[in-house]
């Protein structure tokens, strides 16, 4: 029998967005400036979520800016648009992605890992509509690139439109109504290679865990109060314990599924997990102490010392 550990994807937990008031003293040490907030938080965690791009179209300098803030080896997952999935509600969208597009994201070059496309509680499934959509997602940066040069006028001055590589890029798509727990929806995300959410919104949205693409992407938004709760050591023992199934290419025995079609065996799958509890200050020490379970280590010293030492950030927070 070998001794080696089994073979597993990348693993990347961490938070969505980092600019928060109440993490202020908790999680950022006192004193440090807000403009050291994503210096600090990526040296402390392997992945961020950017989603300030779910409410306007960011500029290219924030996100070169962004790009130079954080260390080699991080990794931004970057939110979708709102007038793409919520205005729109993914209806006649080839403008809109072309204007997202164009609006620097590609700036972030080998940092920037899958994109999340959220809809509205309130959009009840449509085959034919997530088909057209899933469809117009570019998987390349060169594909991207083609799409942002259809970008509207009103872009000039603001856009970007170069990429330093050609790379694969990945899409995930989180839903909030019950009319997408239907097959048809399951097999369309395998189909397009799209990763379905898994979502733990405190019983408040669908909860699914089908493996429809190479990778998955975990949004934990509380373990019992959306948005506020922090989770307990059994809850993260058992996360730690699906995740390393998912990352081992396969999936949990009691996987709650849409479709009963199992996981497609790979030798691995990676993993992107994000805390969404962020109300009061769990989110980054949740991330923390899964990262512990998961034997992930990631602490990264700054250029210039922070203001004060950092805070505890192993401590329970229920």
């Amino acid at each position: 029998m070998s001794d080696r550990a089994p073979k597993q994807g990348a693993i990347r937990i961490g938070i969505s967005g980092w600019r928060y008031e109440g993490w202020r003293g908790e999680f950022y040490p006192a004193g440090l400036q807000q403009r050291r907030e994503l210096e600090y938080a990526s040296r402390r965690l392997p992945s961020i979520e950017l989603n300030g791009t779910f409410y306007s179209l960011q500029r290219p300098e924030s996100y070169a800016a962004w790009y130079r803030d954080t260390p080699e080896g991080f990794v931004f997952s970057v939110k979708g648009g709102r007038h793409v999935t919520h205005v729109r509600r993914l209806k006649d969208v080839e403008q809109p992605l072309a204007n997202f597009f164009a609006s620097g994201v590609l700036d972030l070059r080998e940092k920037l890992g899958p994109f999340l496309w959220q809809l509205p509680p309130s959009m009840r499934f449509d085959a034919e509509r997530i088909d057209a959509f899933l469809s117009l997602l570019p998987r390349t940066t060169s594909e991207a690139l083609t799409l942002a040069r259809r970008r509207q006028d009103w872009m000039a001055g603001r856009s970007r439109l170069v990429i330093d590589a050609d790379r694969p890029l990945r899409h995930a798509v989180e839903v909030r109504n019950e009319s997408f727990v239907d097959e048809t929806f399951a097999a369309l995300l395998r189909r397009h290679r799209v990763a379905l959410v898994i979502a733990d919104t405190a019983g408040k949205w669908p909860y699914r865990e089908d493996v429809t693409a190479d990778f998955l992407y975990l949004r934990l938004h509380g373990e019992t109060e959306l948005y506020a709760s922090g989770y307990t050591e059994e809850a993260l023992d058992r996360w730690a314990s699906r995740i390393r199934a998912w990352a081992g290419g396969g999936e949990p025995a009691d996987a709650r599924r849409i479709a009963n079609v199992g996981a497609e065996s790979l030798a691995t799958r990676d993993v992107f997990c994000y805390f969404d509890n962020d109300v009061k200050a769990r989110a980054p020490f949740d991330a923390r102490r899964l990262m512990e379970r998961l034997g992930i280590k990631w602490e990264i010293e700054p250029a210039a010392p922070w203001p004060a030492a950092a805070p505890i950030d192993t401590q329970t927070r229920k």
